[in-house]
């Protein structure tokens, strides 16, 4: 601990990780009369220490994943606490003390993941609160004054209690820019407040039983909305009142009943990430196709068959991820392979037959899943690629045109419409209906692309291609390559056991992350992360991740791809290693967590020796006092200097430390 003589002029101090379960409270704690913020995370404490009252400049206090079952004692005596974090503990009803929410300047306030059965008694009277988060609790009801006082808040999180209802006053709520409200059976909430919260950036109603009926007729007042989930509810079509958000980026309707989609969807003109698995979509209107920002589209375990997915799809220039597992596609459009920015392909458990020699055009792609494809026939490399062959329009109503079909027809084949009446029908319709002879034409398509596929894969094995499209093999691709040892870095039995592992870098080194911190990343890490699953035989398989933090340095960045590499040899699997980027995880990321991911200010230091220049801030000091001389930090202002005194001085510090200019007042 550093000496007393500077304690005061500490500004805060992380105990997190520490045992204060005896009682035991570093007693300097209590000399450094500056401190405005304070970490007791993960500390064992079971009641809050006593010398929380002599820190009266505090402003934050964070004690969570503790004890406690009571905040009763010293908070109330802290003038200027602005936020208090107690998630994760034992806390009831009883245990919130009343006269809390009497801080005029109380405006962060996070009680989750705790034992409470209402909403803390008065406070409504907490007039300044900007940040409320009571999620993961027991809370049945909202009273309806809560709402009429708390017309500041910017945030608030309710998700996970039992609500089945929500007051009317919350439309007062106009600068509201999140509300999350997940997991509660909210049968009676007809949301009727939501035009209202004309701020609203994110809206989160995740399994809270929404329907047709239930949703708000219009959202047209929200024109900041660009976050909006939806998923694991009863929904049978997209709401109407989603069409009218032009700013929307990111929508989650996945795990509904959801069997048609209107061509009203091409008014997101800002959807960057669009999620519609687990419904019973049975192919995408070609509407879709003008969602140019699109980047991540998601439609697992549907229903799309033959013509599920649009041949104009290649019109999506920013798609990094298509992920349409778990369907009955036979084919996919040669167009999907002018996606050039595509890095995420995955199209296992389906029915194709081949896929579009174009596929091998695709150079950023990185994950190429087609498992459970048990009739596929994958297309050899093309030998020549022909910019002239690449190009071309592979839409039906471009063939029709070039075949020479009357203009009646090519408008047919594309949905063409002559009346304003006729693209009304065209835009609220799903899909056009096949029947037998459409079926009939379908399978000679499959057989003679398959046969077609088949042949030039005979070809290639025979040697019947030309010797340029053989690769020529590297000359010490037969040489034995040594066996590494990786003892070092990982235990024997990693990976023998189903469930998730967690390491993080530090040194270079992987460092295994206790269980209760996973899904929890601090800014600055790296982290390797290790899915073990047991499939359908009985046999082991592995899902192998690599997460990087956006303020990780670059010794971090490289020893996490480095050792998952190693991990994949570690374990002989034949598995790839994904790179996921803190704000942009995967949607089977975020679910190996359980959709639970955080993030944490901070992490370790870098592996690399620096060396930084010193900087001294420019500083201005009173001393004052005759027998007793104080020292009191003031603004480096004109207007600090002291006129009233002829005994007191000001001190300022400049560049050095050596480098101090007394002004006698």
């Amino acid at each position: 601990m550093a000496a007393t003589g500077v304690l005061p002029f500490i500004r805060g101090v992380d105990l997190s990780g520490n045992d204060f379960k005896g009682g035991y409270f570093p007693e300097h704690v209590k000399s450094m009369s500056s401190l405005r913020w304070l970490k007791l995370n993960r500390t064992g404490l079971c009641y809050l220490p006593e010398e929380l009252a002599s820190l009266q400049k505090l402003e934050h206090i964070s004690v969570s994943h503790n004890s406690l079952s009571t905040l009763h004692g010293e908070l109330c005596s802290l003038p200027n606490l602005r936020a208090l974090v107690a998630r994760a503990n034992n806390l009831k009803n009883s245990g919130v003390p009343d006269d809390i929410f009497q801080l005029d300047d109380l405006s962060v306030l996070d009680l989750s993941y705790n034992q409470l059965t209402e909403i803390p008694r008065d406070l409504e009277n907490s007039r300044n609160m900007l940040v409320l988060n009571l999620s993961h609790n027991s809370i049945d009801s909202i009273p309806n004054q809560l709402f009429i006082n708390l017309t500041d808040l910017l945030y608030l999180d309710l998700s996970d209690n039992k609500l089945d209802s929500l007051p009317p006053q919350m439309r007062r709520l106009v600068h509201l820019q999140t509300l999350t409200l997940n997991n509660n059976p909210l049968m009676h909430a007809q949301l009727r407040q939501l035009p209202a919260m004309v701020a609203l950036q994110t809206l989160h109603l995740r399994n809270t039983q929404r329907t047709q009926s239930n949703m708000p007729t219009s959202l047209e007042g929200l024109t900041h909305l660009a976050d909006v989930d939806l998923s694991c509810n009863d929904l049978t079509r997209v709401p109407e009142c989603l069409y009218s958000l032009g700013s929307l980026k990111r929508l989650n309707l996945s795990s509904n009943q959801i069997s048609e989609l209107s061509l009203c969807i091409d008014q997101w003109t800002q959807l960057e990430t669009l999620n519609l698995s687990r419904n019973q979509l049975t192919s995408l209107p070609s509407a879709i196709c003008k969602l140019s920002k699109l980047k991540k589209l998601y439609v697992n375990s549907n229903k799309l068959d033959f013509d599920g997915v649009p041949p104009g799809i290649g019109k999506l220039s920013s798609l990094t991820e298509f992920m349409a597992a778990n369907n009955n596609l036979e084919l996919i459009p040669e167009g999907l392979c002018r996606c050039g920015k595509l890095k995420k392909l995955v199209l296992n458990k389906n029915r194709l037959v081949t896929l579009p020699e174009a596929i091998h055009f695709l150079t950023d792609l990185e994950v190429l899943d087609v498992r459970e494809n048990p009739n596929l026939v994958m297309p050899p490399k093309p030998v020549d690629r022909a910019a002239e062959w690449y190009n071309i329009d592979f839409s039906l109503q471009n063939q029709l045109r070039l075949a020479g079909a009357s203009p009646a027809t090519v408008a047919a084949a594309g949905g063409g419409v002559s009346s304003p009446r006729d693209h009304l029908a065209r835009k609220m319709r799903l899909r056009r209906r096949k029947d037998c002879s459409q079926d009939d034409q379908a399978k000679q398509v499959l057989k003679g692309m398959s046969d077609v596929a088949q042949e030039k894969k005979n070809m290639e094995e025979n040697g019947d291609l030309k010797y340029g499209d053989l690769k020529i093999r590297r000359w010490d691709k037969s040489l034995e390559k040594p066996q590494l040892d990786y003892s070092e870095f990982f235990i024997e039995d990693v990976g023998q056991v189903p469930g998730v592992a967690v390491w993080q870098i530090e040194n270079f080194v992987p460092v295994q992350v206790d269980e209760t911190f996973h899904g929890k990343f601090y800014e600055a890490d790296c982290y390797i992360i290790l899915k073990t699953l047991l499939d359908d035989n009985g046999a082991l398989t592995w899902q192998i991740y690599y997460w990087i933090g956006q303020e990780a340095t670059l010794d971090k960045k490289a020893g996490s791809a480095i050792h998952a590499v190693n991990l994949r040899n570690f374990l002989g699997a034949e598995c790839r290693t994904i790179r996921e980027e803190m704000g942009d995880e995967s949607e089977e990321f975020s679910a190996v967590f359980n959709n639970e991911i955080s993030y944490i200010e901070g992490g370790t230091a870098s592996g690399f020796y620096t060396v930084e220049d010193t900087n001294y801030p420019a500083r201005l000091y009173r001393v004052y006092g005759k027998k007793n001389i104080r020292l009191e930090s003031v603004p480096v202002k004109a207007c600090s200097l002291d006129p009233r005194s002829t005994t007191s001085c000001q001190w300022s510090t400049k560049t050095t430390r050596s480098n101090w200019t007394p002004c006698q007042s």
